[in-house]
């Protein structure tokens, strides 16, 4: 096809783009639902608006393009990597949907930071979530609730894969994201892991990082617990509360204190 070919509001549902020159091609408000992007150069298209919801690409370029109105990112079929440009990141201002910059083959570090590479502020601090694996009810419902909003998350159960090194993966992302969520409770308490994922967490607090830890209860075992590291949280942190998170208002009143705690704080902040 030539770079000027107008397809702008076309019904390309299900169409074979295979290894088509697309580059500047006019696809605004295109339906490409279900279309075969397999090796197509979409370089400079006009994509405002187009849908691709279920389409399948692989090794498709997307240089200088806009994709923040484009519908569907979140449902495009992967079938392997594809190229992603700077510019596109950059005339995107960012706003491209996590799942979709995974599926091209961007790093998880490279993703964490796109929003600040292109100047856009970053909304919230990453968090890596320590918990018992006997609250793992409570912690998954904080991740889910915290992704839908924007927070990228890690806990150990839902990405670590098999074979991986646990201890290396934790200290790895423990490095990586900017804060530590910590469910307390009495199984938390208890837990060797949880007192050894806090403990890498602190060390980041003489490196100039502040607050790091931010402890969230389940149960009122804080109040009471002699373990030393516990106590010392207990002493010197605010602890949100989250003893009611089986209810939908309370949980929510808390989630959204939480959700405070974790934007950063502008130059304007008192």
């Amino acid at each position: 096809m030539s770079n000027d070919t107008n397809l702008s509001g076309a019904n390309l549902s299900n169409s074979r783009f295979s290894y088509t020159n697309l580059s500047a091609a006019k696809l605004n408000s295109a339906d490409l639902s279900g279309a075969n992007l397999i090796g197509a150069n979409l370089s400079g298209a006009n994509l405002i608006g187009a849908n691709l919801s279920g389409a399948h690409i692989r090794a498709t370029i997307f240089g200088d393009v806009d994709l923040r109105t484009v519908k569907g990112l979140e449902s495009v079929q992967h079938d392997g990597p594809s190229t992603l440009g700077t510019d596109t990141l950059v005339r995107s201002q960012g706003n491209i949907p996590e799942v979709f910059l995974r599926g091209v083959g961007l790093p998880d570090t490279f993703i964490t930071y796109a929003r600040s590479l292109v100047n856009s502020p970053i909304e919230y601090y990453t968090c890596f979530i320590s918990y018992s694996s006997k609250d793992q009810d409570c912690a998954e419902r904080l991740y889910a609730d915290l992704q839908s909003k924007g927070v990228r998350c890690w806990y150990a159960p839902e990405d670590m894969e098999i074979g991986d090194k646990i201890k290396h993966r934790i200290d790895e992302s423990i490095r990586l994201y900017d804060k530590l969520l910590l469910l307390l409770s009495e199984h938390s308490i208890g837990s060797d892991w949880v007192a050894y994922e806090v403990e890498e967490a602190l060390k980041k607090e003489p490196e100039g990082i502040p607050n790091v830890l931010y402890p969230v209860r389940l149960d009122e075992a804080i109040s009471t617990c002699t373990t030393a590291w516990a106590e010392a949280i207990r002493s010197t942190r605010f602890i949100g509360d989250f003893t009611h998170w089986k209810e939908h208002d309370p949980y929510l009143k808390s989630f959204n204190k939480l959700l405070r705690a974790l934007q950063p704080k502008q130059p304007s902040d008192p």
